[in-house]
């Protein structure tokens, strides 16, 4: 090969597409790991003799600790880049992941393994600040909505581990996630480079560099929307399949298909709210998303037929919350300082997460007390409006405000 075959190689490899691509396929395959417990969880619950709290609670563990996770892998990544950063949580992930397959024989150890396996979820703050640099702002939306798609990956974990698992034996799943994480991380260590428009390496301590990135306005703005939007689609992955057996008596293959088909939506709507986020402005994008939101909410409050009030209502929720999840950041890539993204990511990342821990406990809560919904998803719809309003007015303020420094 000559020396211009070379470099064009070189290249070829290193453009930005190639690099979006494999921090997608990472993103994917560490929420593959990250959400492996979820889908036995019933058979946890049998095989171990667990009460529904305890499998409640070894659910949960890995989603609690892969958002707050997201904090200190986030300012990480703003100061060793994202081709250290990627493998090394992929690696770590792989203990946690062998551990629950072959060692967690109860429920302290499930917990132990929850816990670790958490990691995985990190993974989200590893990316967005990496894709950020290798774009130009007028095609970050997209590119980071693009990105986004690797949520997707609770879904192939949702469809694959029982199956594999009954095929195959209960280690299997995990066994196949490890050595899928292991290629992936030799594989990013050879051919992942961070962008040459990167930003210096971030200096200080962690929790410094955190606490700076607190006290950005924008931070905590940000987060709300965050929670708002990728919160509300966790909280409806998690819940939705409840929510239709107990209202609707749905057979929980039906209700799990139709959840199946809110996720896909709501992932494939992820890129299209960051394109029109790069089209228009993820202000009004995000404003919109959440006023049809809030909507459909209270559609859904109704409690009409589920063909077609009821799916419209669902379907549409989906779609919103998608998109303003990657609405969301394309905002991120325009008012977070140089070389704070993956901070900024990181806190942002946690209150997704964590966003969609509680709607599903309100929820539950609610229809424990009433024996019905309505009052779920009224909040639901108060609070889609309120941060809708909040978008509009301060954080539309704030936006301008950054721009206008920006250009100065």
């Amino acid at each position: 090969m000559t020396q211009d075959a070379a470099a064009a190689n070189r290249t070829a490899t290193r453009s930005p597409a190639v690099m979006l691509t494999l921090a997608t396929v990472g993103f994917l395959v560490n929420f593959w790991a990250w959400n492996l417990i979820a889908p036995l969880g019933n058979t946890y619950g049998e095989e171990l003799a667990l009460t529904d709290f305890q499998v409640s609670v070894a659910v949960a563990v890995p989603v609690i600790v892969g958002s707050v996770g997201r904090i200190p892998i986030g300012s990480l990544t703003d100061r060793f880049g994202a081709r250290v950063m990627f493998p090394m949580v992929s690696i770590i992930t792989i203990f946690p992941t062998l551990f629950v397959g072959f060692v967690a024989n109860g429920f302290a150890l499930l917990v132990i393994g929850g816990f670790f396996l958490g990691i995985g979820g990190t993974a989200f703050a590893v990316g967005v600040p990496f894709v950020n640099a290798w774009y130009p702002p007028a095609r970050r939306g997209l590119a980071l909505g693009i990105f986004g798609m690797g949520t997707a990956g609770t879904a192939v974990a949702a469809f694959t581990t029982v199956g594999i698992a009954d095929a195959y034996g209960r280690p299997a799943p995990f066994v196949l996630v490890s050595v899928i994480l292991a290629l992936y991380a030799v594989i990013a260590w050879l051919v992942l480079r961070d962008s040459p428009q990167r930003p210096p390496a971030a200096t200080g301590s962690m929790l410094a560099r955190t606490w700076q990135t607190l006290k950005i306005p924008a931070t905590l703005q940000l987060s709300l929307i965050y929670a708002m939007g990728f919160g509300g689609f966790v909280a409806f992955s998690v819940y939705l399949p409840t929510y239709l057996i107990n209202d609707f008596d749905l057979a929980r293959t039906d209700a799990a298909f139709r959840t199946a088909g809110f996720i896909v939506l709501a992932v494939v709507a992820r890129p299209i709210g960051g394109w029109l986020s790069d089209r228009f402005h993820p202000v009004p994008v995000l404003t919109w998303c959440f006023v049809i939101a809030g909507a459909m909410a209270v559609l859904a409050a109704l409690r009409l037929e589920l063909l077609p009030a009821g799916t419209v209502a669902f379907l549409a929720m989906a779609a919103t919350l998608g998109a303003a999840s990657g609405a969301c950041f394309a905002l991120v890539a325009k008012v977070a300082p140089a070389g704070t993204v993956g901070s900024v990511t990181g806190i942002v990342g946690a209150a997704g997460g964590l966003g969609g821990f509680f709607p599903p406990l309100v929820m539950g809560a609610v229809y424990g007390a009433t024996g019905a919904y309505t009052i779920g998803f009224l909040l639901l719809a108060v609070s889609a409006l309120g941060v809708a309003a909040f978008t509009w007015w301060p954080v539309r303020r704030a936006s301008r405000e950054t721009t206008e420094r920006t250009v100065r």
